[in-house]
């Protein structure tokens, strides 16, 4: 084996270097999933102890802003695959325009999840209501956090617009999507 080959087999990242983008935001993507399934599964256990509270606490959400708030997220993710297909055959202006679209979309998703917001905590709803509102604010604030921080990803990689950053952003961003399509189902609609 030559010093190349040992070289390689000691930087390679295995698995993770067949992934769009670069490695490391795989390694972050799965540890957040981790997170959000803990999350989640923290939720589904405390629905089964308090099923009144949850039952009451999910008959005061507003499914249809957060109905609206998904068809953003999805259409954003719509966005940022054209974007990585843009990036692929190196039109970058593009690409910067889709990934604008994206953030622009990511904007629109906190505007309407901050509205939410607004609306509940006028009606007197926060964090101490009930076990239901404790999990819910803090499993959509962390979320939003996210929506924040991949806003920030996109801006960077918008940039300079290679295929190597979209991708890597592209990625972060559908794993954010993912996540609501996965919640908003279990905070909002599941009885």
């Amino acid at each position: 084996m030559s010093a190349a080959d040992c070289e390689q087999q000691e930087t390679g990242w295995g698995i993770l270097e067949d992934l769009p983008g670069d490695p490391m935001i795989w390694v972050l993507i799965f540890s957040e999933l981790v997170a959000f399934g803990l999350f989640l599964g923290a939720f589904t256990v405390a629905r089964a102890i308090h099923p009144a509270a949850f039952a009451a606490g999910q008959a005061v959400l507003d499914s249809n802003l957060a109905g609206l708030n998904t068809i953003v997220l999805v259409t954003s993710g719509w966005a940022a695959a054209r974007a990585t297909k843009a990036a692929r055959t190196s039109e970058k202006q593009a690409s910067r325009r889709w990934l604008l679209t994206v953030m622009a979309l990511g904007g629109l998703f906190i505007a309407i999840k901050l509205t939410e917001y607004a609306e509940e905590i006028g009606r007197g709803i926060g964090l101490e209501t009930s076990p239901f509102f404790t999990l819910y604010f803090l499993l959509t604030g962390f979320h939003l956090l996210h929506v924040c921080l991949g806003i920030v990803i996109l801006a960077v990689v918008c940039r300079r617009a290679d295929i190597s950053g979209v991708e890597t952003g592209a990625a972060f961003w559908h794993m954010v999507d993912l996540v609501w399509i996965v919640m908003f189902p279990i905070l909002y609609l599941l009885r």
